[in-house]
């Protein structure tokens, strides 16, 4: 029971740190597109809740992570 808090929040953290990498990707490649200012800044707010839900994900997963490890 313990080995599933620890590797599912291992795994949740993995897909956080996924997302937050692909939301990275989006935003450095909307800078490089964006000829205007108000082009880049809908483009990163495009991309702010796929970081948000990302950062969320990875949080989640480290506090199970801690909690098996506490646990054990």
């Amino acid at each position: 029971m313990i080995f599933v808090f620890v590797w599912g929040g291992a795994a949740l953290s993995i897909f956080g740190l996924i997302g937050l990498l692909f939301s990275m990707y989006k935003v450095a490649l909307a800078k490089k597109k964006s000829s205007s200012d108000e082009e880049l800044r809908e483009s990163i707010q495009r991309a702010m809740p796929l970081n948000l839900a990302s950062l969320f994900l990875s949080v989640l997963g480290l506090m199970s992570v801690t909690i098996g490890v506490l646990v054990t």
